[in-house]
This record gives C-alpha cells, structure tokens and sequence, in this order.
C-alpha cells in the first residue's frame, strides 16, 4: 500500500453526526439530509453550525430532489443558489452531479456549476453510477479541473462487489487532478482488504459507521475510530 494516508469521508446528517465523526478521526464530512433518499441539500442553518463546530473540511450536497440526476431548468435554477449558498456557509466543496437523459455526465450543466462554484472544488458524486459508460464518463470529468473528486460504488450496488471497475478506475485517476472516492456498502470489517485490493485512496462511508449499520441511525463514534486505525495501519 502506498505510504499516503488513506482519506476517511463520513456522511453526516445532524451537528452531532458531524461532531462524532470528527471526534472518530474523519478526515471530512458529507453534509447531506435525507440520507434515505440517497442525500439532498441541508439546511443552510445546518451547513453553518457544522463548520462551525468541526475542525476538519465540510462537503456540502446540493441536490434538490431525488426523482433522477436529469435536471430541468428550474432545478438548476435552484442548485446554482444552492451552490452559492454553500460556498458562502462555509462549505470546501459542493458534492453536485447531473445526468443528461441519455445517460452522460451533462457537460453544460457541470459547466454552470463550476462556474457558480467559483474556485470551491467539486464532487461529482454517485449519478456518476448511472452513466452508460463509467469510463468515458470519468475521461469527461478530468476535462473539469474543479471536479477534484468522484463518489463512486463503481457501477454496482455495493462498492464491494466492484473491486476490478475501481481499480481500474484508481488506474485511470492516476496522476491526475482528480481522486477516485469509494463508497457504498463499506464495512468496518472490510474495508481494509479493499483498500489494498483496489489501492483507493479515498473512502467514503454512511450506514458502515451508523449505530446498528442502519441508514437513519447516528454516527457511531467508535466505528469511525476502528475504520480509521485499520486504515492507518495499511
């Protein structure tokens, strides 16, 4: 494994999410709401008291519902408020991703969210799943040098079951801009194996880390901490 340490994401929902996960050693927080349905914008109250209260970076969703990532114009009306709105809260990046109705990654509008962004990095998050063809998918967000990161399950339900498509994935990311961010499914019992089966250097975790494993539950302060150690210890 290489010598680098292994970024830790945690999802958080609430300001004691956020504190636990920090406590745990997340090396940054997803900021979402609605986890249920995969995770839509929070609050701007809840984006300020979270940067607030932790001292590690804040990624901040903006998506406005759950229905596709094929966006009409009065969607990207309200995510381009939203994408400012994060920025000024506090947030280091915008966790955003659309979809074109033929399943490619929506140049145009990524372009207008860069450009609202205006230097805040981004994440293109799991629409990038649901591209008809996850490489050229990925070849057409290095195009964007704010994209510094792509939430990926590789293609599949779980990330566990996609060891070959991240790896190749990690291959394709390879000396450039942009970081191949693994989740979906995680355990704390494997993750350590998939790390160096894969040589991510990123993970991403939600219900993993959550009381019980289970989605609406609280951060589990205790099982950040375990993903942490054995990450260290690769």
């Amino acid at each position: 494994m290489a010598s680098e340490r292994v970024l830790l994401e945690v999802i958080a929902t609430t300001l004691a999410d956020a504190k636990a996960a920090a406590r745990g050693g997340a090396d940054r927080l997803e900021l979402v709401t609605a986890m249920g349905e995969g995770g839509l914008t929070p609050s701007i109250g809840l984006i300020e008291a979270v940067v607030a209260a932790v001292p590690i970076p804040v990624n901040v969703i903006v998506r406005p519902h759950s229905r596709s990532f094929v966006y009409e114009a009065g969607d990207f009306a309200v995510m381009l408020r939203d994408v400012r709105a994060a920025k000024s809260a506090g947030a280091n990046a915008v966790v955003i991703g659309m979809l074109t109705a033929s399943r490619e990654v929506d140049r145009d509008g990524l372009a207008r969210v860069v450009e609202a962004a205006d230097g805040t990095p981004i994440t293109f998050h799991r629409a990038f799943d649901e591209a008809r063809d996850l490489h050229e998918a990925f070849d057409v967000l290095l195009g964007f040098d704010a994209v510094t990161n792509v939430l990926t399950s590789g293609g599949k339900p779980s990330v566990l079951d996609a060891t070959a498509e991240i790896g190749s994935l990690v291959g394709r990311a390879d000396r450039t801009h942009c970081t191949v961010l693994a989740g979906a499914g995680l355990t704390v019992d494997r993750v350590a194996d998939f790390v160096c089966a894969t040589q991510v250097a990123a993970v991403h975790f939600g219900s993993g880390v959550r009381i019980d494993g289970k989605g609406l539950a609280p951060v589990d302060e205790e099982k950040v901490r375990r993903v942490r150690v054995l990450l260290d210890g690769l």
